[in-house]
């Protein structure tokens, strides 16, 4: 059976690669499980956790030792020389950042996955720790922020007036929208900038503002993640970074392109043009920096008294759900890797995720992966096929000769049964038709949408067809009662029914007990 290890990290980082609610369903999947001694205890996890969950916490050589080994950050070269021969080491290795570490993993007969590239395609969003991390790491710099800026977020009602703080947000990516979001909810003013004009919505939707750079190219992305910008959008994008440094108080930058040095947003004269006291984030200081004099890990106060926070361990800084989001999507993929839950780790080269995924297998390289394409855009038609696609045919129906000739076929039929019919049956015959009428102009005309709200109204007409049947149940005509039987129990179905849905619409928009006290 194939023991999975899960080893400590190095230096201040506190997260770890899987936690005790983890562990157990990894050994769901057939694996041994062994922890390093002290693994998780930065992050809250002690090892009687860990043994209560099944697993067997062993000392650092054992665990590098294991056929498979959890990390969470890139290896350093002395830990490449601990792991055994044939092993599969899972982490975030940033390959397109560290050609020096993929060529390291392969000089080893080695297996290694990197579980930060994983493809942002909807089957791999519960493997995506990008996105895990990003949401943790957005959430912490306003956390940070705040803790720098030292006032209040929301403007408090006071006889000098009400002045909240003004918080800038560049970039609306995962970790983007979690700030904006945390920011927002705070009290403060939000504003947030995006080369795609896409996610202006999403920004509204938190309580953002979404400032867009007026150019004449359209930002559209192919593989989920913001791709490098026009000289002219970055011409206009700097004018507005240097108006916008000048009038709020805090920025929180987060501006990555996958492979390449992090974008230069705002310059030394932006920082210089901000108010003393003022705070910038900037969580791409570990991959160079959106802002000019950030020193990645660092703290940095400029002369003007701006404060530059460079940290690149936010999501360390919550260890505990940090840990049991990156063990979750850990888990993901190794339930994608073991398909039949036998403790046997299989790679499939014809799965797009596990393409991406594998940096080196078996001591050959397999960076980089073939592209992939995710964006919803359909592919440009060419001109030859625009010209061999044929003309929508029009949609068969009656036409309006054929409309008026059953119109009056029913006319005619209404006032046939009138003349021939015994009463009361041409009265209950034109009650029918306008009913007919009516529902298929009322009904009808109602939008897909509206469908389930309309329920409730057609409940009430479902009511005066029970009462109706019931009055018809007491007829001495056998075939009636049956008839006022069936119709009694269609329309109960029908009013319970209503009901249910109707119900369980409204309890959608319900924020519960725990909200509302």
């Amino acid at each position: 059976m194939t023991r999975i290890g899960i080893v400590a990290e190095l230096g201040r980082e506190a997260r770890v690669a899987a936690t005790p609610a983890t562990v157990g369903k990894l050994l769901g999947l057939g694996y041994d499980v062994v922890v390093e001694k002290g693994a998780g205890e930065s992050a809250s996890f002690r090892d009687e956790d860990y043994a209560a969950a099944g697993a067997l916490v062993v000392g650092a050589d054992e665990a590098w030792g294991s056929e498979v080994v959890l990390r969470i950050n890139p290896p350093t070269d002395d830990e490449i020389g601990r792991l055994a021969d044939g092993a599969t080491l899972i982490g975030s290795l940033s390959p397109a950042l560290r050609p020096d570490l993929v060529e390291a993993l392969a000089g080893r007969p080695i297996t290694a996955l990197a579980l930060d590239a994983v493809p942002r395609i909807s089957r791999a969003q519960s493997m995506d720790v990008l996105s895990s991390m990003a949401n943790i790491a957005g959430y912490r710099a306003v956390i940070e922020a705040a803790h720098e800026f030292g006032r209040f977020f929301t403007g408090q009602v006071t006889a000098a007036g009400k002045v909240p703080a003004k918080v800038l947000v560049a970039g609306a990516g995962v970790a983007g929208l979690a700030a904006i979001g945390a920011a927002s909810s705070l009290g403060a003013i939000v504003r947030a900038t995006d080369p795609r004009p896409e996610v202006a919505d999403q920004v509204k939707s938190i309580g953002g503002t979404y400032l867009k750079v007026e150019v004449a190219e359209e930002m559209k992305s192919s593989d989920g993640y913001a791709k490098a910008t026009s000289e002219a959008y970055n011409a206009r994008a700097a004018e507005m970074y240097t108006e916008q440094a000048a009038d709020v108080d805090i920025i929180i930058t987060t501006a990555l392109i996958p492979g390449r040095p992090a974008p230069k947003l705002l310059t030394a004269e932006d920082v210089a043009g901000m108010k003393s006291g003022s705070v910038i984030v900037d969580m791409a200081a570990g991959q160079g920096g959106n802002v000019e004099g950030s020193v990645a890990g660092e703290r940095i106060v400029t002369d003007n008294g701006v404060v530059i926070l460079g940290y690149t361990d936010l999501p360390a800084r919550l260890p505990a759900q940090a840990s049991q989001l990156y063990g979750t999507n850990m888990l993901n993929l190794l339930k994608l890797l073991t398909p039949d839950k036998d403790g046997q780790l299989r790679i499939d080269f014809d799965d797009v995720v596990q393409r991406s995924v594998t940096v080196v297998r078996d001591g050959a390289k397999t960076w980089p992966p073939p592209p992939v394409q995710v964006s919803a855009a359909p592919a440009a038609k060419t001109q030859t096929e625009v010209a061999e696609t044929p003309a929508p045919k029009k949609k068969e129906g009656l036409s309006p000769a054929g409309k008026a000739g059953l119109f009056a076929a029913g006319i005619a039929a209404l006032f046939l049964v009138n003349a021939v019919a015994p009463a009361p049956l041409p009265q209950h015959f034109t009650v029918l038709m306008l009913t007919v009428v009516v529902g298929f102009y009322v009904i009808g005309k109602v939008h897909h949408a509206l469908h389930t709200p309309l329920m409730s109204v057609t409940n009430a007409i479902s009511g005066i067809i029970v009462v109706g049947a019931l009055l018809q149940v007491t007829s001495d005509n056998l075939v009636m009662q049956v008839l006022a039987a069936v119709a009694v129990l269609l329309a109960s179905i029908n009013i319970f029914g209503g009901f249910a849905v109707t119900r369980r619409m409204l309890a959608m928009f319900s924020r519960g007990d725990g909200a509302r006290k």
